[in-house]
């Protein structure tokens, strides 16, 4: 459900998937800001382990022509393992994916990428030195994505292409996702939201 509380200007309406979460919007900077509940995670495990979907996202329903989303992405307070802030893409629970600021097992910020088509392909990117990071995923059409991630909004890095096969009929919703898989909690605070209802034409030209 439509949560008139949780708006930002330069989105359509913002709706919690696939649960319930907390969060609260600064009307006055436009900045969003999540907490996850504890031990809440996206993943659908490649070994065959128990799929987790308790993580929560804000998103809003994804417009069928090209269009790209962004924000700048700080985790506030200390972190865990695998806690992350990310912009995800979610349509059911075996069709999603999420673009993570997330705390690696030795306790390094890192990029990060899950796509699951019915089991998740996980792949670490690249080392975070500062205390944020801007992330952008970008639909260019005919179920094809991309991610990137930048340390200035400017210049982007590539981070992923893939196909996202959803199901005919079933709506893909983008947003914002925060996740503690081994902690108590999350606070992510996601800043300088943008989105472009464009083609990005090249996905490798740091454009």
């Amino acid at each position: 459900m439509t949560d008139p509380q949780l708006a930002l200007d330069a989105l359509p309406p913002l709706s919690w998937v696939p649960v319930e979460g907390e969060g609260s919007v600064d009307p006055t900077t436009g900045t969003l800001t999540l907490r996850s509940a504890g031990g809440v995670d996206w993943t659908n495990d490649a070994t065959g382990g128990e799929q987790q979907h308790r993580a929560a996202s804000l998103a809003f329903v994804a417009p069928p022509t090209p269009f790209m989303l962004s924000a700048n992405v700080f985790v506030d307070g200390d972190r865990t393992t695998f806690d992350a802030g990310a912009l995800s893409i979610w349509s059911d629970r075996d069709h999603w994916a999420k673009l993570c600021f997330e705390n690696s097992p030795d306790g390094e910020p890192m990029v990060v990428s899950v796509v699951t088509n019915t089991y998740s392909d996980d792949v670490n990117s690249r080392l975070v030195v500062d205390s944020s990071v801007f992330l952008r995923l970008a639909f260019l059409g005919d179920d094809a994505w991309a991610f990137h991630s930048s340390t200035d909004g400017e210049r982007w890095d590539f981070v992923r292409l893939f196909h996202l096969a959803v199901p005919a009929g079933t709506p893909t919703y983008v947003g914002f996702l925060s996740q503690a898989p081994c902690g108590d909690r999350c606070d992510v605070v996601f800043s300088d939201v943008r989105i472009r209802h464009s083609l990005l034409s090249d996905t490798r030209n740091g454009s």
